[in-house]
């Protein structure tokens, strides 16, 4: 059970980091239906990180290490410490600009896509019921995404030029989609993650293309986001996202 926790935790810390960084676009979009459409995205990530928080607590609740203190979706997104999390690294990355934004989004959703396909395959029903709610939604954000990257890749010089500069800040963070951690093979003998893998790159290949933007050849990857091992970025999302429930303990709206 242990390791399905810590899984289900690596979902959730996905979800959450990310859709902290997209918030960060609020009120700040190029223009006014795109702003409304990265808000719509970012909570669409949120429910996600709820309900994968939610069956992590009642998971940690029913096991024998429970404590008096029951675990809740609050407790694990805002009392947890920084080496405690288990997102991509990809997630805590500063948000640049559009272009890097759509990108990292881009990058995330294809190989989200992918992933959810399989999670309801696998033997766990509360995982498969996540994933097939939660597919509908990421289905969107690919083709949102997909739409943006053609259009910056295929536009101005500019827009052009900053998709390549993404593409340079963001690649070699994609490695670790398809580095499984221990708890990931222990939950997942099913996934066949070099199947994945080719299924991502030819999704990314085919709008890259169509972007007339280049596929990077294969490279040193980062990782560690999954074990703990961050970049210096998680702990100031951290020092924001929890500001609130550490200053006042247990408030709600």
């Amino acid at each position: 059970m242990d390791q399905l926790i810590t899984y289900s935790l690596h979902l959730a810390d996905t979800t959450l980091i990310l859709a902290q960084r997209n918030a960060e676009w609020c009120a700040h979009g190029p223009i006014l239906e795109q702003d409304i459409a990265i808000t719509n995205i970012t909570l669409d990530l949120i429910g996600q990180s709820r309900n994968f928080y939610q069956y992590a607590a009642t998971l940690i609740n029913q096991s024998a290490e429970a404590v008096a203190e029951p675990a809740t979706e609050d407790s694990l997104a805002y009392l947890r410490t920084e080496r405690e999390y288990k997102n991509l690294l990809i997630t805590e990355l500063p948000n640049g600009d559009w272009a890097n934004t759509i990108l990292r989004q881009f990058f995330f959703s294809v190989f989200q896509f992918g992933l959810l396909e399989q999670l309801q395959k696998g033997s766990d029903a509360q995982l498969a019921a996540i994933a097939e709610k939660s597919i509908k939604e990421t289905t969107y954000h690919v083709k949102w995404s997909s739409e943006w990257v053609i259009r910056l890749g295929d536009g101005t010089e500019e827009s052009h030029q900053r998709m390549i500069n993404a593409i340079h800040n963001l690649w070699t963070y994609t490695g670790e989609f398809f580095i499984p951690a221990v708890y990931e093979k222990d939950v997942l003998p099913h996934v066949d993650f070099d199947a994945l893998k080719s299924a991502w790159l030819e999704k990314i290949t085919e709008i890259f293309t169509e972007a007339t933007l280049s596929v990077p050849p294969a490279s040193f990857m980062q990782t560690g986001g999954k074990t703990g091992h961050h970049t210096e970025h998680l702990g100031f999302i951290l020092t924001d996202l929890q500001h609130l429930q550490k200053t006042y303990p247990g408030a709600e709206w």
